[in-house]
């Protein structure tokens, strides 16, 4: 009983040893997690080769060009920003009220 209460008192044990406790269990979990991302990256690297076929006939550049012919065709002059429904709001019966003011001023 009276080893017990010294062994409470004792700042080493009390704080000392669950803070390397942590230290190493923490450095081992670290390991595990940094291995599951590195074989995650090595899996994501293996694409199928038809797949990495499509990815690659393309160039960024490319795609880039595609969407800014899409945006230069969109009209903005007739572009009208319309909110959301609020929670408690009725989203169909808000969406249909949005729907005919903006065929009323089209």
């Amino acid at each position: 009983m009276l080893s017990f209460k010294l062994l409470q008192k004792n700042k080493t044990l009390k704080y000392g040893v669950p803070m390397l406790l942590l230290i190493v269990g923490g450095s081992f979990g670290l390991r595990e997690f940094t291995q599951i991302r590195y074989d995650a990256q090595k899996i994501k690297k293996k694409l199928d080769p038809a797949l990495e076929a499509k990815v690659n006939k393309k160039k960024q550049t490319d795609l880039l060009e595609e969407e800014y012919k899409k945006m230069k065709e969109v009209d903005l002059e007739k572009w009208q920003n319309i909110r959301g429904p609020r929670p408690w709001e009725d989203s169909k019966q808000y969406q249909e009220q949005q729907r005919s003011q903006l065929g009323k001023t089209a």
